[in-house]
């Protein structure tokens, strides 16, 4: 894998402030895998590409949804959602990515799910928490995510479901497994 090439091809995707954001997520990612024992490169792989389909129009998205049999039932979610599961795919088809570790932390990066791998929670969080982020909450995750990752997707993952439920808005059932299962994990750890 070519990092300049998935580097170019990223940044014409997005605009100049996600392109930011990825390079911020792409350096936290690092950060974390070395905190917490991943591998470097598969973060940077999977943060470079996280964002990658972002700001495709909602019917290239819907179509790849359906032509690649990916689950229908993200079309009655909010469409901030999309990206990720199709990203995964984009990543497989035209970078020829096989790695599904990778394409799991590009394909649940918003929705987290339960079970997630070490790289698919640091790809998780540093898209929560890079240094570009600013909202309320947000400093407790970073603290917390310098000495316990899972307690630090935890707080993400809540924090996530209360904004989403404030503004009235459906939560992505996968979301609230991902939360249940890092609760017990985490309870686990105690």
């Amino acid at each position: 894998m070519e990092l300049d090439l998935l580097l170019q091809a990223t940044k014409e995707q997005l605009p100049q402030h996600r392109w930011e954001h990825t390079l911020r997520v792409a350096e936290t990612s690092i950060r974390l895998a070395r905190r917490f024992g991943a591998d470097e490169q598969k973060a940077e792989v999977a943060a470079i590409l996280h964002d990658y389909c972002k700001f495709w129009p909602d019917e290239q998205l819907v179509r790849w949804i359906m032509d690649r049999g990916l689950p229908e039932d993200l079309l009655q979610f909010n469409k901030e959602l999309w990206h990720a599961p199709v990203g995964a795919e984009v990543a497989e088809v035209r970078f020829g990515i096989q790695d599904e570790d990778i394409l799991n932390a590009i394909r649940y990066h918003t929705s987290g799910r339960p079970q997630m791998s070490l790289l698919e929670k640091i790809v998780f969080l540093a898209d929560y928490i890079e240094p570009g982020r600013r909202f309320p909450g947000v400093e407790e995750v970073r603290k917390t995510a310098e000495s316990d990752l899972d307690r630090a997707v935890l707080a993400a993952l809540d924090k996530t479901i209360v904004f989403l439920i404030e503004r009235g808005q459906k939560v992505y059932p996968l979301t609230l497994h991902a939360r249940n299962h890092m609760l017990e994990q985490t309870a686990q750890k105690r």
